[in-house]
């Protein structure tokens, strides 16, 4: 079959490449693809194929091994905990505090703003937790994407997939817009002066951003010369950070006036969680790190501590900086663009601005910088198994990188920058992370809990009826929360129904699986509570940026049925014969089964 030429779809030895090259081969070389006649019958199997792809699970070996050899050539294994945490910190602080803070604290949540970024950065430890196991033990490249695989099949990890990169895409469209933004305002301009208004276009999509552009053209060529470069140039660049990060703290509190914290929650609870939903953004980038586990000489030291130092560093980071802005102003004169720089103007001291202005813009380079690094990753991971054209999966032989990949996806957000404004960017990113790390919770306890060979079906059925129970409770409770502006009678049925079920889980099922090397604490009630926390915080979000986000999974589907099934489901039957997948109701036989495939080999 083609999956197995090549590609190395078949094949689990490593497939050697001259560089990157660019055929037909790298781009469609599966049977279902060498003629239209193929292709008809494919399509016509396609209800078929989808069963087999919706219910089969890969292995943590076939990822570890076989599926990781395609690329051709081995990623580098260079990086230790220290460059993971400064990887975390660089990846996380940008425009999210930079510029998101300013916007909620401005319209949605006053000085409680602070409460806000700490729900979400209770949330987003929560998912540091779950990430953080699953990358000791499937320290790949594929991050989310390779646990969501091996946990829930082939078909969700698809789902998961495609919004990990609109993700990706988004959230870097969003840093380099607001990289534009401090930018001017370190050069005296006003935040939209280098954009380019157009009137004929939408009013969302109307501000061209060609700086975004340029930045992330530059970005791009960085990233894809040295992963083990980018990392030193990362610490330095986020060492910086951080000192402009405290003159910022220390500069503004000498400015600060208590009244400015009056009202203190002028919008009340529901501001609160409307607010975290969005600063949610301003967490994300961790799970980029965790896509570096493939390239990480000791992942079960290097990857907990990078992990949980840099989200910790992080979340204080974020909580001091909010309650210093709000202390320098009245949360309604708060600027929506460059709070930070403006803040500074206003209380007199108009040479910190451009402290502040550069700063930011050290701290938004780096997040593109480590946003590129990561996305890359994923995108290589996924073609790996085909459900994108294999071509992407390649890694250049004098490298080490993914060039291909780091390319495309740069594209992809050079193009969205250009467009569209940071208000829609922040909410639909925040939708497909929150969604994104609920599955990974979802994952984790399925990990734990069932095994077959060693979960029983009376077990099973529990654990199953208790995972419906979280999540049914957990969307009942978002939903009254959505709909219900002051209603309570809910609430006093969904908690108990989710406290109920997460507490059957941990008194009526087992666990089937320890992990080998770290675990999450507390299980199931860590991932209890994420799966809930990030639903609740789903319910925050505006109904426009839902529509989106389902045209975007629409879209995703589309190519799928057309395509990426066809290709993943050619490229799973040529490996069959070495190492057979898995079936949802399978577990540990099929583990066993992996095991002794690689000790034959």
């Amino acid at each position: 079959m083609g999956a197995g030429s090549g590609s190395g779809g078949g094949g689990g030895g490593e497939v050697k490449r001259r560089g990157c090259s660019c055929t037909k081969e790298d781009f469609f070389p599966e049977e279902s693809f060498k003629s239209w006649v193929n292709y008809r019958q494919a399509l016509r199997e396609t209800g078929m194929r989808l069963r087999d792809r919706v219910t089969a699970r890969s292995h943590d070996l076939t990822e570890l091994h076989e599926v990781r050899a395609r690329s051709g050539h081995e990623m580098k294994r260079n990086l230790s905990w220290w460059d993971l945490i400064w990887f975390g910190i660089g990846a996380v602080i940008g425009a999210g505090i930079f510029v998101l803070t300013g916007q909620e604290a401005n319209r949605d949540v006053g000085p409680a703003v602070v409460l806000s970024y700490v729900v979400s950065g209770i949330s987003a430890m929560l998912s540091v937790f779950c990430y953080t196991e699953f990358a000791v033990e499937i320290p790949v490249a594929g991050g989310s994407f390779a646990y969501l695989r091996v946990e829930l099949g082939d078909f969700m990890a698809f789902i998961a997939a495609g919004n990990i990169l609109l993700e990706y895409v988004i959230g870097g469209a969003a840093v380099a817009r607001s990289w534009t933004s401090y930018f001017a305002t370190l050069l005296n301009h006003d935040p939209e002066d280098f954009r380019i208004h157009v009137s004929g276009l939408a009013a969302d999509y109307n501000r061209l951003d060609p700086i975004a552009v340029a930045i992330i053209t530059i970005v791009c060529i960085v990233a894809v010369l040295s992963t083990k470069g980018t990392s030193r140039f990362n610490y330095i660049a986020s060492i910086i950070h951080v000192a402009v990060i405290i003159f910022i703290i220390v500069a503004g509190l000498t400015k600060a006036d208590a009244k400015n914290y009056t009202p203190f929650a002028p919008y009340g609870a529901r501001g609160v969680f409307k607010a975290s939903a969005v600063l949610f953004f301003a967490y994300v980038g961790f799970d980029a790190v965790s896509t570096m586990a493939e390239e990480t000489k000791n992942p079960s030291k290097d990857i907990p501590i990078g992990l949980v130092g840099a989200m910790s560093i992080t979340t204080l980071a974020y909580c001091s900086l909010a309650v210093t802005l709000c202390l320098m102003q009245p949360y309604k004169q708060i600027d929506v663009n460059a709070a930070f720089s403006v803040a500074f103007e206003a209380v007199g001291m108009d040479w910190a601005k451009y402290i502040v202005a550069f700063g930011a813009l050290k701290g938004m380079t780096t997040v593109l910088l480590v946003s590129a690094v990561g996305q890359a990753r994923y995108l290589t991971h996924i073609a790996r198994t085909h459900m994108v054209p294999p071509w992407l999966a390649q890694v250049h032989s004098k490298t080490g990188t993914p060039i291909n990949a780091t390319v495309v996806m740069l594209c992809a957000t050079a193009t969205v920058a250009f467009f569209t404004d940071l208000g829609i960017l922040s909410n639909l990113l925040s939708i497909s992370t929150l969604f994104i790390f609920m599955l990974v919770a979802v994952a984790l306890l399925v990990r734990r809990y069932y095994v077959s060979g060693e979960t029983s079906d009376f077990n099973r059925y529990k654990f199953v009826a208790c995972i419906v129970l979280i999540l049914a409770s957990s969307i009942a409770t978002a939903t009254y929360w959505a709909l219900s502006k002051k209603g309570w009678i809910g609430y006093v049925v969904t908690v108990p129904i989710w406290f109920l079920s997460t507490s059957g889980l941990w008194l009526a099922v087992p666990q089937a699986r320890a992990p080998k090397l770290w675990g999450v604490p507390m299980v199931p009630w860590l991932p209890s509570v994420s799966i809930a926390i990030n639903i609740f915080l789903l319910g925050s979000i505006d109904s426009k940026s839902f529509m989106r986000f389902g045209i975007w999974t629409a879209f995703l589907l589309i190519y799928y049925f057309f395509f990426g099934l066809h290709a993943s489901y050619d490229t799973a039957m040529a490996t069959t014969a070495s190492q057979p997948m898995k079936r949802l109701e399978e577990g540990g036989s099929g583990q066993k089964a992996a095991v002794e495939a690689t000790n034959a080999k």
